[in-house]
């Protein structure tokens, strides 16, 4: 919490000195703090040292500094002014070391006088279990109180760890005993299976750490992070939330109103060719199940006369032979999908996202596949990456919930943008259904 703000500071200070470079100080400033955050130095760290950040934040100061000093070099031909101005960006650069070397220092003195810690459950009993315990017991510098083990049956503790429940009591004892952080050691049972269980504790707001397999083989390359000798990794969020939804709600209406905008001559040629095919009633309504389970209605261009209550329950119309030459065009090139850039501006779906179903097949489909149900965890989409990886149509559910799963734990603007262009090369070569 106080690295960020320390870090502006420090960028800033130059300000003070000389109101000459103003323009490039805060350029500067900005694309500094970016590229450490992609860089993962905002991120949370057991093992908290300056000497280990060092040469990644010197990297990314030399970046950012010789980027803004390119660009000043070209809008100003006078050397004393670049000259000047590179003097305040070492000087900031210098500031910011510093200012990272105090933060270091103080969030050490917090953890080591206990007032600054969470508590943290270790799942698994093993070897590594073990040890995590007794480095978390001894080194309070780790901000981590342990408060127990957990595993798949709930046997004597080994070594005088405690173990407190078992796997199907993990998310109880998250809440019970204020747990904010989960380190996966060593359980003795399948990854599918403990993911399965920790979906649920993730969801409860808990930190999710892991010991990587074959860690002592150096098979996997270095790790920024560790406990004592242990190497450990942070599961990322596998919800969108906080700055990342942030950014994706903002680009979901950025896109969707301009692509109203710009298309809106397609939209009213579509209007019109489905009012000519089939008369009045150019759109169809559908309930569909979005964020959370909720329902709301998806917007379509009608293909076929329609039918609500064998709409809901009729999986494809692909070789249906009410649908006319038009509707077929349309639901060929994806044309029929576009009113729904309108649910995605009220915020019922994203631009990119799981395939919006029906509540009777998302029931069904939730029954037979355990994943299923966490495609809800974000909006549903216009298109997504399953649909631009040839999931469309008959195509296993199995698949369809995997891709889905992957994208919300992966998601990033640029894989958004990679959906889309792959969506609109699709629509090109009349790729749909």
């Amino acid at each position: 919490m106080l690295t960020a703000p320390i870090d502006v500071v420090g960028l800033l200070v130059p300000l003070l000195i000389s109101q000459n470079y103003w323009r490039g100080t805060l350029a500067n400033a900005v694309l500094t703090v970016a590229i450490f955050a992609s860089g993962g130095l905002y991120r949370a760290r057991r093992h908290v040292g300056i000497l280990d950040e060092l040469p990644s934040i010197c990297g990314r100061l030399l970046a950012s500094a010789a980027v803004v000093a390119i660009i000043a070099a070209e809008r100003h031909e006078s050397v004393h002014y670049v000259g000047g101005f590179m003097r305040g960006v070492a000087l900031s650069a210098g500031l910011v070391i510093v200012g990272r070397a105090f933060s270091r220092a103080l969030t050490i003195a917090a953890r080591k006088r206990r007032w600054v810690e969470h508590n943290a459950i270790i799942i698994g009993s093993g070897p590594v279990g073990l040890e995590l315990a007794r480095l978390l017991r001894r080194y309070p510098q780790y901000g981590l109180r342990f408060v127990g083990c957990v595993d798949v049956t709930r046997d004597e503790g080994v070594g005088g760890v405690p173990l407190i429940g078992t796997l199907d009591d993990l998310e109880k004892l998250t809440d019970m005993l204020e747990c904010d952080v989960l380190i996966i050691a060593d359980p003795a049972c399948s990854e599918s299976a403990l993911m399965e269980i920790l979906l649920q504790a993730v969801n409860s707001r808990t930190d999710l750490w892991a010991v990587p397999r074959l860690w002592g083989s150096r098979s996997l390359g270095g790790y920024p992070d560790h406990i004592g000798a242990i190497p450990i990794v942070k599961i990322g969020d596998t919800r969108l939330s906080g700055p990342r939804w942030a950014v994706k709600r903002a680009s979901d209406v950025v896109f969707a109103a301009a692509a109203l905008i710009v298309l809106s001559p397609v939209l009213l040629l579509c209007a019109l060719a489905t009012f000519l095919d089939g008369g009045r009633g150019i759109f169809f309504y559908q309930e569909r199940i979005g964020r959370h389970g909720k329902p709301f209605k998806v917007i379509k261009f009608r293909s076929m006369p329609a039918d609500e209550r064998e709409s809901q329950t009729n999986w494809s119309i692909a070789h249906d032979q009410r649908v006319g030459p038009v509707g077929r065009f349309m639901r060929r090139t994806s044309l029929d999908e576009l009113p729904q850039l309108w649910n995605i501006l009220r915020g019922e779906m994203s631009v990119v996202g799981p395939r919006p179903e029906r509540p009777h097949f998302v029931e069904k489909f939730s029954v037979e596949f355990p994943t299923y149900a966490m495609r809800h965890r974000v909006p549903v989409g216009l298109t997504g990456l399953a649909q631009v990886s040839g999931l469309r149509g008959d195509t296993p559910i199995s698949d369809r919930a995997r891709f889905d799963n992957y994208y919300i734990e992966n998601w990033s603007l640029w894989l958004d943008i990679k959906v889309v262009l792959r969506t609109i090369a699709e629509v090109v070569r009349g790729g749909g259904r």
